[in-house]
């Protein structure tokens, strides 16, 4: 008898939820309030400001799902160099030909990612439902071989296990009574989609400056997807200026951009970080940003989440009971200090790179200067970067 899963969030951590625990023969019901009816492809559109930087992990998850293939016939940028400084003289580039790779991951659009995966639904035990309404209560059961119970205004489903995946503000997390610990960023982060004058990019750029970071992701030509973190006040008032007038302040705070370039949209998003106490209670398990959300100085929010849906499948995989303790267990295990690591890796480039005090600025500078002149060690973290271990 198949398990009966309940996944809550649609987004692209839910929808390969679904689709991987589909192919291991689990019988799905996915909850999205807003069900995506968006073709993969969307070359003739123009490109959503969302975008994510997906590592080699990520994309060999998607392979194995079958929402990479669909991706790349779409609208792709794979990148092959990486490159972070402060300064021209403490340039650190990552090139994916020092590790054997052809290149070291794509920028994709967050939509294009989750349209391809809800693609992949047809032919698999998986039905969705977009008018459960609001989540009202999750009902554990007695004993630890009882189902769990969920109920929205308009549905109450009955589970083996329930999968959160409805974000960093879950609302099954918070009926679940398990606890998160973290703190809203004194910095937003401004996205800009550009059209860029110029050919196909392969390199994607991080400078960091004491008012905080910028950055550069390729998108695939003739656009480009900027990163700018500063105060939320200063974004907020640049947010307001006319596209002349922000363009030069691009102009004046970035560095040298490949050719010339148009302003299409931008939009400024708060940055938080959380972290759940826990991963999992009772028949309940969370996956993604309801487990946890981090700064997005280096583009690990959804490669972290999708690593939590291998994870997950691996403890599920040919068993009798999915909301099992020790499973369940296993997969907190896993990832939780995995996770944790990562949030506090980034939290302190973040808090090293973001000032401008002279002792730190020189012991940051010679750091990666060290770095840069290190083969092994550079090429390890570059592994690390991309995916591996």
């Amino acid at each position: 008898m198949k398990n009966q899963i309940v996944i809550v969030g649609g987004g692209m951590v839910g929808a390969a939820t679904a689709v991987k625990l589909a192919k291991q023969g689990h019988k799905i019901t996915l909850i999205e309030h807003h069900a995506v009816l968006l073709n993969a492809d969307n070359s003739d559109e123009i490109p959503d400001i969302r975008v994510s930087a997906l590592n080699r992990f990520s994309e060999k998850l998607l392979d194995e799902l079958g929402a990479m293939p669909t991706l790349r016939k779409g609208r792709t940028a794979p990148y092959s160099r990486l490159s972070v400084c402060e300064s021209l003289e403490s340039n650190l580039e990552f090139k994916a030909s020092d590790i054997g790779e052809t290149h070291l991951g794509h920028i994709l659009e967050n939509n294009l990612i989750q349209a391809s995966l809800w693609q992949q639904f047809s032919g698999l035990d998986i039905k969705v439902i977009d008018d459960a309404g609001k989540l009202k209560n999750i009902i554990q059961g007695k004993t630890t071989e009882d189902k769990i119970t969920i109920a929205f205004e308009n549905i109450t489903l009955e589970a083996d296990l329930i999968v959160a995946a409805d974000g960093g503000q879950s609302q099954c997390r918070k009926l679940a009574g398990i606890g998160s610990t973290g703190w809203q960023y004194q910095q937003s982060c401004m996205g800009l989609l550009i059209k860029l004058d110029a050919p196909q990019q392969d390199i994607t750029w991080q400078q960091f400056q004491p008012t905080g970071p910028v950055a550069f992701l390729p998108l695939q030509a003739p656009y480009a997807s900027l990163i700018w973190y500063n105060h939320a006040q200063t974004l907020a008032e640049f947010n307001k200026l006319t596209e002349q007038q922000l363009k030069d302040k691009v102009l004046a705070t970035f560095p040298e951009l490949p050719g010339d370039f148009e302003i299409v949209k931008q939009a400024v998003f708060p940055l938080t970080r959380s972290h759940a106490n826990n991963y999992y209670k009772g028949r309940l398990v969370l996956v993604g940003d309801s487990a946890h959300t981090i700064n997005p100085l280096a583009g690990q929010g959804v490669n972290l989440g999708f690593k939590d849906v291998s994870a997950l499948a691996d403890v599920l995989d040919n068993v009798d009971d999915v909301g099992c303790t020790k499973l369940l267990a296993q997969y907190e295990n896993k990832r939780r200090n995995a996770n944790l690591l990562m949030m506090s890796v980034m939290d302190g480039c973040y808090g090293v790179f973001s000032n401008d005090i002279k002792p730190l600025k020189m012991l940051r500078q010679l750091g990666l200067k060290v770095a840069k002149n290190s083969g092994p060690l550079k090429n390890q973290i570059l592994k690390y970067a991309i995916g591996g271990t």
